[in-house]
């Protein structure tokens, strides 16, 4: 096979793996000899607490890709080069001393990556050397779909069913890196060092392996095994929080210890064999997708409202609106299923999607917080934060969004409590504080009768707070709030 370049740069970011890897087989295919490196970039540690799941989801995942690659290449010395810096710097230096023609990287979309690569680019051009990058993590990627008219999608029915129509085979193919592995090289002495341990990366432990949250590609492999075997049932538990429904393979879609073209060719499958759970699950793949485009198409979002007229909407400030949302953040709201999902999320950092949008509902349209608060918050507390689909699930919820709820919806955090945590066992298993009230009384507290809340050992206002709003006064408030969209979409 006659190769492009002499000596290239695998660049790993989002794609920790060597199977079905997109940007490794490009660059085996076209390097007579491929190094591969991981920067843990500063520019990104630093804004992180010191104890972080992600990072050490990451420094995990990493350990196994070094071990993968050395696997994959049975040569002595071969493996990862792992640096720590400032990526682009980092990079560019690396490149440069190991006088590669080439680095190949996997596309990132968000905006923060976007000028991170243009600044790499820019300076491998200036050095005589060239960034090559390739889709990896989605299966359709910015502008692929779009309407008949030329546009980017905006909803998301016809936007599905265009992915189920264009989908192929090829869309979906395995990236095998095994037939190309002769490529890779040993690692140069001097660039032989091991994976740093966390504290070396400036980290401390967190309660990730008492979670028993699965790391690496084999991590993501026993998960996708086990929701192979539920994938059926899929539609019928995946609302359900204190079910095992969903296939909690979120954080490895994010850090790409799995391939989503994997994912989506055995969804596909099992689709057309006739499996409704399965089907269901491949349209949750596709809101990914569709989330992607949109904040490439649409990269506003990022900042504001998709839907502009909804920038103009008035919420709470000042230190009573700061008072509501810590209270939402710590789980001290008073609806128990708000607070145990809250709960969920801080001791875990996982969130039930159904929970998702339940809080989701409750900070914005029962206590008139800016959606933005609540993304943030996610964004810092997510094992699974990715952008796109942060960005697009708060935006549904407060209905700013592409094709999001109407925002005379509104959750009542009560009756989803009642329709979704019927037998309170999600809320039991947070909450153990309200495990001893009856089912009638468990999701909505302050409506048990004193004996009843005497006999469970709960006192409201001191172990359990009251409600720090009422739910229709503050649906009656969101309506008058969200009263200036209403004007502005019936203004010609």
């Amino acid at each position: 096979m006659n190769k492009q370049f002499e000596t290239g740069l695998m660049w790993f970011r989002r794609d920790l793996r060597v199977q079905d890897n997109a940007a490794l087989c490009l660059a085996l295919q076209a390097c007579r000899q491929l190094h591969c490196v991981f920067v843990f970039d500063q520019d990104i540690l630093a804004a992180l607490p010191r104890a972080d799941r992600r990072v050490e989801f990451i420094r995990e995942s990493v350990h196994e890709l070094d071990a993968a690659l050395r696997q994959l290449s049975g040569r002595t010395g071969a493996g990862l080069i792992v640096r720590l810096g400032h990526a682009p710097k980092e990079i560019v230096a690396l490149a440069t001393t190991l006088q590669v023609q080439a680095v190949f990287a996997a596309r990132d979309y968000e905006p923060q990556a976007i000028a991170r690569d243009a600044r790499v680019r820019d300076a491998l051009t200036n050095a005589g050397m060239a960034l090559h990058t390739c889709k990896d993590q989605v299966v359709f990627e910015g502008r692929e779909l779009l309407t008949k008219t030329g546009t980017p999608y905006g909803v998301f029915t016809p936007y599905k069913n265009t992915w189920l129509a264009t989908v192929s085979s090829q869309h979906l193919r395995c990236h095998e890196a095994a037939p190309l592995a002769a490529a890779l090289a040993p690692r140069p002495p001097g660039l032989q060092q091991a994976v740093p341990a966390l504290a070396e990366i400036g980290f401390e432990p967190t309660n990730l392996r008492t979670l028993k949250i699965p790391t690496g590609a084999s991590g993501a492999a026993t998960l996708f095994e086990d929701f192979f075997e539920r994938m059926d049932d899929y539609h019928e538990t995946r609302d359900f929080p204190a079910i095992k429904g969903p296939s909690y393979l979120g954080v490895h879609l994010r850090f790409g210890t799995v391939s989503i073209r994997q994912l989506a060719a055995t969804a596909l499958q099992r689709q057309i064999q006739g499996s409704r759970g399965a089907a269901v699950w491949l349209g949750e793949l596709i809101w990914r997708d569709f989330y992607f485009q949109i904040l490439a198409n649409f990269p506003h979002v990022a900042q504001g409202a998709y839907k502009r007229e909804y920038d103009a909407i008035q919420w709470e400030q000042g230190p009573h609106a700061d008072a509501l949302f810590q209270a939402w953040c710590e789980g001290r709201t008073g609806y128990p299923l708000v607070d145990a999902a809250m709960a969920q999320i801080n001791q875990t950092g996982y969130m039930h999607n159904r929970l998702r949008m339940v809080v989701g509902s409750f900070l914005v349209k029962d206590l008139g917080i800016d959606w933005r608060w609540g993304e943030q918050y996610f964004a810092q507390h997510l094992n699974d934060f990715d952008l796109s689909a942060n960005n697009g699930g708060w935006q549904w919820v407060s209905s700013s969004g592409c094709d999001a709820q109407p925002y005379f919806r509104i959750f009542n955090p009560v009756s989803q409590s009642e329709k979704f945590d019927a037998e309170g066992k999600f809320i039991r298993r947070y909450l153990p504080q309200l495990a001893q009230l009856p089912n009638k009384v468990l999701h909505a507290p302050w409506t048990g009768k004193p004996l009843e809340l005497q006999m469970a050992g709960v006192t409201l206002g001191q172990n359990y707070p009251r409600p720090i709003v009422a739910h229709d006064a503050a649906r009656a408030l969101t309506l008058q709030r969200y009263a200036v969209v209403k004007k502005s979409l019936q203004t010609p």
